[in-house]
């Protein structure tokens, strides 16, 4: 019966060869992550803001509402607290998407300064990357192509 060879000996050779630096990756990693953790600050701070403003938006209605929504002594006072009410509410609206805006817009702001940054990085770590790997791969391949001695 034929035995099976094992390749584990020429296997390890070859990897030996041609060594990989785990560092890069290592750091890709570590840069990915931090990253992620300023793009989710940003998020984070973001809906913080957004929830606070939506939140003083809604009490200021529920205010207002509970103003309206007293007994008058004339008829032509509910038509004045709803007349009253509509116009606080169109002013307070626009304020409040004014706010969002804001909000929205250092958001996007942030976000770009961000991507160019990464993008910068990223570049580089990959121009660094690449040329580490040339010189390791060119001098593996001189390795394994001269003469043995």
């Amino acid at each position: 019966m034929a035995k099976a060879q094992d390749f584990t000996a020429t296997l390890k050779d070859m990897m030996g060869a041609f060594p990989v630096d785990t560092k890069a990756f290592e750091g890709s990693f570590k840069n990915q992550a931090e990253l992620g953790e300023k793009f989710s600050s940003l998020a984070l701070d973001a809906a913080e803001k957004s929830a606070a403003i939506s939140t003083k938006w809604t009490s200021e209605t529920l205010a207002k509402l509970g103003d309206m929504s007293k007994a008058k002594a004339e008829p032509a006072d509910y038509a004045k607290a709803i007349t009253d009410f509509a116009s606080a509410q169109a002013e307070v609206a626009s304020e409040n998407l004014a706010a969002f805006a804001e909000v929205a817009k250092k958001v996007q702001l942030e976000t770009v300064e961000l991507m160019m940054a990464a993008g910068k990085s990223a570049s580089e770590e990959a121009s660094t990357a690449v040329k580490k790997a040339t010189e390791d791969m060119t001098a593996a391949a001189k390795k394994a192509t001269a003469p043995a001695k």
